[in-house]
């Protein structure tokens, strides 16, 4: 062994295969570094949001589809990308001024960005549609939860100022409008007419809001409530037996209809109002006020009393006339007649007896 390193060849080849094995290592080294250096200074950065601007003749036509935003990615040397990033001078656009009416795919473009920079856009192409821009006026119609409104209490009826709006939008949009409306909105509980301003909706007829322009955007819409009443007969119902001597002829009340208030669930069942009129202490005949009695369910009624016109006749009995002695068949001024007896007879006094369009049969 020691010989053969002696050798002087031996030496020189030995040194020859290290010097290349230390120039790989080195150039190996650098390599490495010059990766690192150069992915250091690059950088990825995703801006999201960009307003998607939009070139067209939007007087005359309507494009749909389109997102309002999109998100563009850029890759490239870390001050370009954070300089882009920061002051967001560039733009995102389609431009569809060469279309016609009808459905496109279209490619989002950009501009004033670095060329030094990797640009991507998502999406990258949209479909759009292209139509006639329409104008209509419409009605608008009103509304409200009726449960807003309280018990007892009805709506009568609501008015929109103004009563028509200008919709704009595509043709088709246009045609498939359904409904026009303004809702009302309140706390529950509502007893009187009020007014407020309602933004108009314009719906198709699965109820889905369409994408149109609206002028004006909201109206002003005046509602009125009231409360729910009825008019119903007056029954008179006798009660009692009026005092010996006296018999009631008729009762006629003032009215012959009372106006009811309360739920229309409740009012409108009813068919007449039944009011008790005890006679057990009537004397003579005129006008008697009577308390009226709430039916179960009203609120209350147009009148809390009402007279009673009573019309009675009186029997008065005829006093019996004292009898007389008779003479004997013996007697020479006897005559002959027959003995003459007397029978009792009662006379009808009518007392203030009235005539009354208004009048009614007992009960």
């Amino acid at each position: 062994m020691d010989k053969l390193f002696d050798s002087y060849w031996v030496l020189r080849v030995t040194a020859l295969v290290l010097a290349i094995l230390l120039f790989l290592y080195v150039k190996a080294e650098l390599n490495d570094n010059d990766q690192n250096n150069t992915t250091s200074n690059t950088d990825v950065d995703i801006i999201t949001d960009v307003e998607l601007e939009v070139y067209y003749d939007d007087e005359n036509l309507i494009v749909s589809g389109l997102p309002k935003t999109v998100d563009v990615t850029i890759e490239g040397p870390k001050p370009i990308v954070l300089q882009t990033k920061l002051a967001k001078d560039f733009k995102v656009f389609v431009d569809l001024n060469s279309l016609l009416i009808g459905e496109h795919q279209v490619t989002i473009d950009y501009e004033n960005l670095s060329d030094k920079l990797d640009v991507s856009i998502e999406p990258k192409t949209v479909d759009v549609v292209i139509e006639e821009k329409v104008t209509a006026e419409m009605r608008v119609e009103p509304e409200m939860n009726n449960r807003l409104i309280h018990e007892g209490y009805e709506l009568n009826g609501m008015i929109a100022d103004p009563g028509t709006v200008f919709i704009t939008g595509a043709k088709s949009v246009i045609e498939s409008i359904s409904y026009v409306k303004a809702t009302v909105t309140g706390e529950p509980g509502i007893k009187a007419p009020f007014e407020q301003n309602a933004n108009v909706k314009v719906l198709d007829s699965n109820l889905n809001k369409l994408d149109v322009v609206i002028e004006p955007e909201s109206v002003k819409v005046k509602v009125d409530v009231y409360e729910y009443k009825r008019e119903i007969p007056i029954v008179i119902k006798q009660k009692g037996s009026p005092p010996k001597g006296v018999t009631i002829r008729r009762l006629t009340p003032e009215s012959n209809r009372i106006t009811v208030y309360g739920p229309k669930s409740i009012i409108d069942a009813f068919a007449e109002l039944v009011v008790e009129f005890d006679v057990s202490e009537i004397e003579e005949s005129g006008a008697y006020k009577v308390d009226l009695s709430l039916p179960n369910g009203a609120t209350r009624l147009s009148s809390k009393t009402i007279d009673i016109q009573v019309d009675l006749k009186r029997v008065v009995p005829e006093v019996k006339p004292e009898e007389t002695p008779t003479t004997s068949p013996n007697n020479t001024n006897n005559t002959g007649g027959a003995d003459t007896g007397t029978t009792e007879t009662e006379t009808e006094t009518d007392v203030n007896v009235e005539d009354n369009t208004n009048e009614q049969p007992l009960q």
